[in-house]
């Protein structure tokens, strides 16, 4: 059976370097991994999507609406964005940050109240204060290596598995940080 992983974030919050973690972790688990990345304006703070997709043979590396088992979200709006993605038992990790998209910047459009509240009255939200784990880590740039962290609780890999995976994926020099960070979101409930 095919298992279904999108994480949404915007540009430079890691979205394509988590794929890669999580990507090799199933590797090393022996399932066909097949991994889709979708840009949107990436360098200017937009949309930036992953798929992966993972079982004992995939054929497409793409998840349509209402296939997702998992959404791994490093925003609110990004969650709100993607969720129509989520299976009706899937479940929602979602850093709790709001990042303030152009429309807001520019006071065209303003940050929805109570978003992640209004979600979770029709899906399964885990809420993760994201930002301080990752600064208590070290740097605010780790927020995807403590969701991923998050996210290792939901799967049945093994723990060395995953450092594997950071260690085999993440420059030498931000190695550190990065496991404090995974270790962190591993250990939130």
């Amino acid at each position: 059976m095919t298992k279904n992983i999108m994480i949404a974030g915007v540009g430079g919050q890691g979205t394509l370097l988590t794929s890669r973690i999580l990507g090799a972790a199933l590797i090393a688990q022996g399932y066909d991994v097949k991994v889709s990345e979708v840009h949107g304006m990436s360098q200017r703070g937009g949309s930036v999507i992953t798929y992966v997709r993972y079982g004992e043979e995939v054929f497409s590396p793409v998840i349509e609406e209402g296939q997702a088992d998992v959404i791994l979200a490093f925003e609110e709006l990004e969650a709100a964005r993607v969720l129509t993605y989520l299976n009706k038992e899937g479940k929602l990790l979602v850093n709790m940050q709001k990042l303030d998209p152009m429309p807001v910047i520019t006071g065209a459009a303003e940050y929805p109240d109570d978003l992640i509240w209004q979600i979770s009255q029709s899906v399964c939200v885990m809420p993760v204060n994201a930002l301080q784990l990752a600064e208590q880590a070290g740097s605010s740039k780790c927020v995807n290596v403590v969701m991923i962290g998050r996210l290792a609780q939901e799967l049945e890999i093994p723990y060395d598995t995953w450092i594997q995976a950071l260690r085999q994926t993440v420059p030498e020099k931000f190695l550190e940080l990065n496991l404090r960070a995974f270790e962190l979101g591993f250990r939130q409930e």
